[in-house]
């Protein structure tokens, strides 16, 4: 089969710039999954578009030949960033970019799909999954809530996310926990405003926000044994209207994100601890709400390696990342892993922008490897 992909390479290019120039926030992803739906539809497959909000499913019935029924998703999402790649199919809608290689996934399920349809060559069947809200929307776990398993049963579901820093076109894998669980929190601080030439007058609430900042890296440091995988990142800051005011309020967001649910939850005790520390030690109002979040997102060790060797036996050995890690990102492919068993599994991206960077732009040079991934991975786990 993979000797007849270039000219489907060729066209999931094409998809692959006209998805990126048209990207669309979660659960608002509705030209991005017509587009999709339109695809599937021509390769003589019927969609079934609503699961989520936005999703797209499909199913690809096999030779004939009794088999698996083997799952395949990808995300719809872009994300709210200005694009600053300058490239001809650059965003047209401002704000917003594919700065996650959600196009590039999009392309690659849509190759690996007409392929599939085409040939046929595998038993069982195959079920397409374009997936909404992956970006902390959780349109993963809202398909699992609206029937995704019920109405398309599947034995295993698998994921791929592109990755930079790993050689372009390596497949990497991991067994165990695989990406991080997150959550999101909220810190409010109230104290009492004043003039910035008398701050005695006042309750300075952003020297207590850098209080609570500075005690956070001292719980990663200090108080989390160095061994665990546990990062606190505050990531907006929010105060001040003046340069001679002291703002009586200062709101502080961020995440928390873990390798494991125990960690998590003392993560979360020990930065309720501060805050509680602090709003009597400076004498003012302190409010911390962690909201709920992704799992750990955890391979099976038989999957995991059933797909690694699957592709080693496609591609040679040499294709294979031995070397990857966990990565402290989130996924709520974690909610489908808890359902299913299966595997996530990385293609390596190369020398480009980090993920979630304004410069990052997918690489077209790994279609070609990702849809043949995906090809193999469903001919090798329905005969299994």
């Amino acid at each position: 089969m993979f000797e007849d992909l270039n000219e489907i390479v060729g066209e999931a290019r094409a998809w692959r710039q006209h998805l990126h120039a048209q990207p669309e926030l979660q659960f608002v992803e509705t030209k991005t999954a017509e587009f999709v739906a339109d695809k599937l539809r021509t390769f003589g497959l019927e969609p079934n578009q609503g699961l989520g909000g936005t999703g797209v499913v499909a199913v690809i019935e096999g030779n004939g030949t009794p088999g698996k029924s083997i799952g395949l998703r990808c995300e719809l999402d872009a994300l709210p960033i200005e694009e600053q790649t300058n490239v001809a199919y650059t965003s047209k809608t401002p704000g917003v970019m594919h700065a996650c290689g959600h196009d590039g996934h999009m392309a690659m399920l849509l190759g690996a799909a007409k392929a599939l349809s085409a040939s046929r060559d595998f038993p069982g069947r195959v079920v397409v999954i374009f997936q909404p809200a992956e970006e902390f929307g959780g349109g993963g776990e809202k398909m699992i809530e609206q029937g995704l398993f019920e109405k398309f049963p599947v034995d295993e579901v698998y994921g791929i996310h592109n990755m930079p820093g790993i050689e372009a076109g390596k497949i990497a894998g991991v067994a165990g926990p695989v990406m991080a669980a997150a959550r999101a929190w909220d810190l409010r601080i109230d104290g009492k405003g004043a003039h910035a030439g008398w701050p005695h007058t006042g309750i300075d609430s952003i020297a207590v926000a850098m209080d609570f900042i500075n005690a956070c890296n001292a719980i990663v440091a200090r108080e989390t044994d160095p061994i665990a995988a546990v990062v606190i990142s505050p990531t907006q800051i929010h105060a001040g209207t003046n340069y001679n005011v002291i703002p009586q309020s200062v709101q502080v967001g961020g995440t928390i994100r873990t390798l494991s649910d125990e960690a998590m939850a003392d993560v979360i005790e020990r930065m309720q601890r501060v805050a509680k520390g602090l709003a009597i030690a400076k004498a003012c109002e302190i409010s911390l709400e962690v909201q709920s979040g992704y799992p750990v997102t955890v391979n099976p060790e038989v999957q995991v390696a059933a797909a690694l060797r699957a592709v080693s036996v496609a591609f040679g050995s040499e294709v294979l990342e031995t070397s990857c890690d966990p990565k402290m990102g989130t996924e709520d492919f974690s909610y489908m892993l808890n359902r299913k068993p299966g595997a996530y599994l990385f293609l390596g991206s190369g020398d480009v922008a980090p993920l979630h960077n304004p410069s990052y732009d997918f690489p077209d040079g790994i279609l070609e490897r990702g849809i043949a991934t995906w090809v193999t991975i469903a001919q090798a786990r329905t005969a299994a």
